[in-house]
């Protein structure tokens, strides 16, 4: 459990950290620019680890419901929304609403699936958390060219 739970702070530390990248790929370009090449080069990344460690051509693709492939395009959007956003309101008050936004739909999608815990547990911590990203952003100062 415990390694799982690092992979996943690795895993929110890289969407960070691959947000800030974009982001600074979009001031020379565009957003959807940087989204293009973040997914070009994601492409041909995947590609070589899967061809020298195995595992790209498993399973049945074709099995799989149409909704199923609908990550590629949610994806698309998120690395595009979040490239500009980080160029609008900086990489720490973006990696927050992804947070927060992750919390929120997190939290309605065990609701709507009937997973097991406490709800009211889940909406409450998910309230701390947007109260905590209020109480940082009270700090931030605006950026003097209005960016």
């Amino acid at each position: 459990m415990l390694g799982f739970a690092a992979l996943a702070v690795l895993g929110g530390a890289l969407v960070s950290l691959s947000r800030q990248i974009n982001g600074s790929l979009s001031m020379y370009t565009s957003a959807l620019h940087s989204s293009y090449w973040n997914h070009v080069v994601g492409f041909a990344f995947i590609t070589a680890v899967g061809i020298a460690f195995g595992g790209l051509f498993t399973g049945d693709p074709w099995g799989a419901p149409w909704w199923a492939y609908l990550g590629g395009p949610i994806g698309f959007v998120f690395i595009a929304a979040s490239s500009w956003a980080v160029l609008k309101i900086g990489a720490a008050q973006t990696a927050m609403l992804i947070i927060a936004g992750q919390m929120i739909s997190g939290v309605a999608v065990d609701i709507a699936l009937g997973t097991a815990g406490n709800t009211t547990t889940r909406i409450i911590g998910v309230a701390f958390i947007l109260a905590g990203m209020l109480v940082a952003r009270s700090g931030a100062k605006p950026k003097a060219n209005g960016i």
